[in-house]
């Protein structure tokens, strides 16, 4: 589908589109469908997965920054990332994470989420390992969360320490969302939302995306 080979990317979009569509059907059922209206934002998204750095500087994108994915209520923000996930090389897969999960796990275990997703769990000798990448699904529909009556904004602190591994180490993170600018800086406020315009590549559905779950 895509490979490297005498310096040059040789990359067969339509062999790609297949697949995702194959693949999409075994993950999430029969009716999954890749349609034309997305072919070129299923580009841009591809173009960066294999770091084919010509297309990359046409399209805008930044190698070392994630993906901030938007769109609309179903247009295929998560299954598309899911896949699209299978094109990078084993060093730069990620996980995706509803951020609602994210939200629940820290109303049970506290702080040690934050650390989880944000740092990198403590191992028992003390020392921190190299954190995962993720992919944070559904940015903005998590609710404030308490642990022993301290509410908390789970997702802007783990983006915070998002924003500091990327600066100290270049590890990227890659998230989903509804929401707009606009709104995402009225839910976490204009200090997450300078660091995400640094974090993060915009790839954005188109706003009359049709709802792919009718």
């Amino acid at each position: 589908m895509a490979e490297f080979k005498n310096g040059q990317f040789h990359f067969n979009f339509s062999g790609c589109c297949r697949w995702l569509e194959s693949q999409g059907r075994k993950m999430f059922g029969p009716h999954f469908l890749i349609y034309p209206e997305d072919h070129d934002l299923i580009l841009t998204l591809l173009v960066y997965a294999i770091a084919d750095l010509e297309n990359c500087q046409k399209r805008n994108l930044n190698l070392k920054k994630g993906i901030l994915l938007t769109g609309p209520v179903g247009c295929g923000k998560t299954s598309l990332i899911t896949l699209v996930g299978f094109f990078f090389p084993n060093a730069q897969q990620y996980t995706v994470k509803s951020t609602r999960e994210i939200a629940f796990e820290f109303e049970k275990e506290g702080y040690t989420v934050i650390n989880r997703f944000g740092k990198g769990t403590v191992s028992a000798t003390g020392n921190s390992p190299p954190p995962g990448i993720y992919c944070f699904d559904d940015l903005g529909i998590e609710q404030p969360q308490k642990y022993f009556g301290n509410e908390c904004n789970v997702m802007a602190e783990i983006l915070l320490s998002r924003y500091d591994l990327f600066i100290s180490n270049g590890v990227p993170t890659h998230v989903t969302t509804n929401l707009s600018a606009s709104e995402l800086e009225e839910k976490y406020g204009n200090r997450i939302r300078s660091r995400m315009r640094e974090m993060f590549n915009l790839v954005a559905f188109n706003k009359n995306s049709r709802d792919k779950r009718t």
